[in-house]
């Protein structure tokens, strides 16, 4: 049996949780693992392709659970301190210091597909923190940690902005309420 491991973060109390669509994409069934040891079966609900975002619902869910606080990347500068959040490797969370090295970053993943406006940061992240968010010092939500580019190897990462941007949570809450 082959099994993925990525991360999420809790955007609504209801147990929707914002992930990347390649972390759930080829899943024949999710679960979902809280922070406190509760596990759930869940469903894809909403997916943007084009930020290889996807939210899914768990149907059982921890009784204090609290969803993140969400805010836009507007304000963010270079130089600016971001924290990683993720579940690398399946071996358990990890929390991963940095900076944002650049913004408006813009990488082609496939002949197909250009990931545009990403934040570049130099916080370690690894297979498996893919899906979980990218936050700022107040520990707000500015983004979701979706590629590691590491060809030199430095390690960066990079994060859709827009996710975190008023149309995206318009769309989303509208998709999955």
């Amino acid at each position: 049996i082959e099994v993925g491991v990525g991360s999420g973060v809790v955007i609504k109390e209801d147990g929707t949780i914002l992930t990347n669509l390649h972390v759930v994409q080829s899943a024949p069934r999710l679960k979902v693992t809280f922070f406190d040891g509760t596990q759930s079966p869940a469903v894809v609900v909403a997916i943007h392709p084009n930020k290889d975002l996807a939210v899914i619902r768990a149907s059982k869910l921890p009784d204090d659970l609290e969803p993140a606080v969400l805010a836009g990347s507007g304000d963010l500068r270079p130089g600016d301190e971001v924290v990683a959040v993720g579940f690398p490797y399946g071996i358990g969370p990890s929390v991963s210091a940095g900076v944002v090295s650049g913004l408006g970053r813009s990488f082609r993943i496939r002949k197909d597909l250009l990931m545009e406006d990403l934040i570049q940061y130099d916080a370690a992240t690894n297979p498996g923190n893919s899906g979980g968010p990218l936050v700022n010092l107040k520990g707000e939500v500015v983004g979701i940690n979706s590629q590691i580019f590491s060809r030199t190897g430095a390690i960066s990462g990079s994060v859709s902005t827009s996710c975190t941007s008023t149309g995206w949570w318009q769309w989303c809450y509208t998709r999955c309420s």
